[in-house]
């Protein structure tokens, strides 16, 4: 995926969406939260977007959600959003700090690897041992750096990181000061500016060595994000999200309609155990989310564009998808085969009679 305009592969939000943020600031009513770049009402529409003001919908969820997490970040307490693997956590911390900053990219990628100076500050060997700790010297991190300039910090995985690092984040978010013991007046000393706070995310399928300590969790607000409930909503956001991707791919092949309701459908009931008219069914170890489908058609659209002359088949589907779905469980390729034969064979339409025709390949 490369951005045309500078060879990135990925750029944040606030640049892929830069027209939308502007036209936004442009009709902005407010109030307008001290620090913030744009009010709550236009935060939401950025996010769930507006037709009237050709602001696409970014997030799939629920409006309340968004409005409580957007209203914890204007206050002293921060957010932390929890779900599986593959809900948004990520994407809508991403999109509220594009919104309420202007600026993505002050991220903490948490872990248990995760240290003190990856979070707050380090220092320069060189000028460290030339001069001395001094302002010059110090290295900020994420947090130094979204306090001196009043923005969101995202704080990716937090629950996993040591104990050390979680008590550093307390202490900012109980005092909003940062003290840096080796310089002295006021460069000592780091007060966070209006607009800062922290929005984290945490995994509830694998937390990881380290539990979140009770402290942190008294200073945060938790939103549980659930996967996208309608399968017609989860359609349209796989083909916007892979529209996208490939457009970013460089590749002119569109999504193929009958694809995507296979590849959703699939994804959606081997995630729940449950099809869609409510038949209970395999259920596999594989985390099947909404963003794993995403990455199926898009690899299909770029597979089609340099190997298949811009088309491909259910045979393509069928491997893309085993290449998803089974890792290392060897009973995932039995309940998927089950799966299979169970339901697949049940429904209607040539598309899917195509694809359980390949069921062989399993």
């Amino acid at each position: 995926m490369s951005d045309s305009r500078n060879g990135v592969q990925r750029p944040p939000a606030e640049g892929v969406y830069a027209d939308e943020l502007e036209r936004l600031r442009a009709w902005d009513p407010g109030p307008v939260p001290p620090g913030w770049q744009l009010s709550p009402r236009a935060v939401v529409k950025f996010v769930l977007g507006d037709p009237d003001l050709s602001v696409r919908r970014k997030f799939v969820g629920e409006p309340e959600l968004v409005a409580r997490v957007m209203i914890t970040l204007a206050t002293n307490r921060g957010s932390m959003l929890v779900g599986e693997p593959g809900t948004g956590k990520s994407w809508l911390s991403e999109l509220l700090a594009a919104a309420i900053s202007g600026e993505s990219t002050l991220t903490v990628q948490g872990g248990s690897a995760t240290r003190h100076g990856h979070i707050l500050y380090s220092w320069n060997d060189g000028l460290l041992a030339a001069e001395g700790p001094t302002p010059r010297a110090l290295v900020p991190g994420p947090l130094y750096r979204a306090m001196k300039a009043g923005k969101l910090v995202r704080f990716e995985e937090m629950a996993r990181c040591p104990s050390e690092v979680q008590d550093a984040v307390l202490s900012i978010l109980s005092d909003r000061v940062l003290h840096i013991p080796q310089l002295t007046g006021e460069d000592g000393i780091v007060f966070a500016r209006e607009g800062f706070n922290v929005i984290g995310t945490a995994n509830t399928r694998d937390r990881g060595v380290h539990e979140m300590s009770a402290a942190l969790k008294r200073r945060m607000n938790f939103e549980t994000i659930r996967p996208i409930a309608g399968l017609d909503d989860e359609v349209a956001v796989v083909t916007e999200q892979s529209q996208r991707l490939l457009a970013q791919s460089g590749v002119p092949v569109e999504p193929d309609p009958m694809t995507i309701e296979v590849l959703v459908t699939v994804f959606r009931e081997l995630r729940s155990g449950q099809t869609i008219d409510g038949r209970s069914t395999d259920r596999l170890s594989t985390m099947m989310s909404t963003a794993e489908a995403v990455s199926v058609a898009h690899a299909l659209g770029v597979y089609a564009h340099f190997i298949q002359e811009g088309r491909t088949g259910p045979e393509d589907l069928i491997h893309f998808l085993i290449g998803a779905t089974l890792k290392d469980q060897e009973d995932d390729r039995r309940r998927l085969r089950h799966y299979f034969d169970t339901e697949v064979a049940r429904k209607k339409g040539a598309h899917w009679q195509a694809v359980y025709e390949m069921r062989h390949l399993i």
